[in-house]
């Protein structure tokens, strides 16, 4: 058994976390004369260290996950989801959305698709509230900074959060709050053409290079601020606002994430930050959910297609949803 825990260990700190690079980056703005133990040599090395490994991560995770999603058209995802019934196809529709690597404003033209082909509403809000939230690649990345046991119990709280919203949706029987140029859009099923793997591989490539224009940005600035915090906020402060023992860092983590615009892959590091400066976990995670999932810019999108009464029911199970998440992590955050 020490056998596997060493060799888990291994994997998680020197292939996940490349604690290997964090030291050569270190060793080489040593060499530059920088010390790399005061503020700014700190955040450099903090800002050099997680950009490069994020984005080799990611450029590895897109490939991978492209490469499975090009079995997975929207064609296809629609005739899988229509054979299932219930909490059942909640459940196929959130598992779904993990291996779509889309924020939340990439998912809402799917949305359309799969409420214009008929399937029942709330399994297509199951979908649409764990593909900006969960997926593959922000398994991988979690477990890479938080460790395999916080990864997956996100990943899995994210998936309830979807399949009870959805459920809870379903159950209200909000149809007629969806806007009709959405009900009424043309439904064409085109048939995929057969990809071979030639084909998949060069799509995965092309998903890859889109995904990374599109991220670049948020990654750079995520971890510009996670490196600020890091080396620049004292930790007092931080506990002070967002220990886990203060009643209200939850619900204040969620309403200042929501404002925010950013996918998974750059809010990571600025909750690596948090947490390491004491924030409570629940409240980090929090913070996550509520940056990839209720974001402002997503919340204006959604309201071009759902009308005022189902959106507000839409935030509101989400908020309630991650709230409740925050509260269990910071009270059970000595198991993890």
């Amino acid at each position: 058994m020490e056998v596997v825990n060493s060799i888990w260990l291994f994997f998680q700190d020197q292939i996940l976390g490349m604690k290997w690079l964090n030291g050569l980056i270190g060793h080489g703005l040593s060499l530059l004369g920088l010390d790399i133990n005061s503020r700014l040599g700190g955040s450099i090395q903090f800002f050099l260290y997680d950009v490069i490994k994020i984005t080799i991560l990611l450029c590895l995770l897109i490939f991978f996950i492209s490469y499975i999603q090009s079995y997975f058209p929207p064609e296809r995802s629609k005739k899988i989801l229509g054979r299932f019934h219930g909490i059942g196809a909640n459940i196929i529709s959130a598992l779904l959305g993990t291996v779509t690597p889309f924020c939340s404003c990439s998912s809402i033209p799917l949305f359309i698709g799969f409420t214009s082909a008929g399937l029942p509403l709330g399994v297509t809000f199951s979908f649409l509230i764990s593909s900006p939230m969960v997926d593959l690649g922000s398994l991988v990345l979690l477990m890479s900074i938080f460790g395999a046991k916080v990864a997956l119990a996100y990943v899995i709280v994210g998936l309830i959060i979807a399949v009870i919203g959805g459920t809870l949706i379903e159950k209200l029987h909000m149809e007629e709050y969806v806007e009709d140029f959405v009900k009424n859009a043309s439904n064409v099923d085109i048939s995929s053409p057969a990809l071979t793997k030639k084909d998949r591989v060069q799509y995965a490539k092309e998903q890859v290079i889109e995904t990374i224009k599109k991220v670049a940005v948020y990654i750079v600035v995520g971890v510009g601020i996670g490196a600020f915090i890091h080396n620049f906020i004292p930790e007092h402060i931080i506990e002070s606002v967002l220990g886990g023992n203060k009643f209200y860092s939850v619900p204040l983590a969620t309403i200042v994430g929501v404002p925010m615009y950013a996918d998974i892959f750059g809010t990571i590091p600025v909750a690596e930050s948090l947490l390491i400066k004491g924030a409570g976990l629940g409240t980090v995670l929090a913070f996550m959910m509520a940056v990839t999932t209720l974001s402002l810019p997503s919340i204006i999108m959604l309201s071009k297609v759902v009308k005022r009464k189902l959106m507000v029911v839409f935030i509101s199970i989400v908020t309630i949803g991650i709230i409740f998440v925050g509260y269990v992590f910071n009270i059970f955050s000595f198991i993890f």
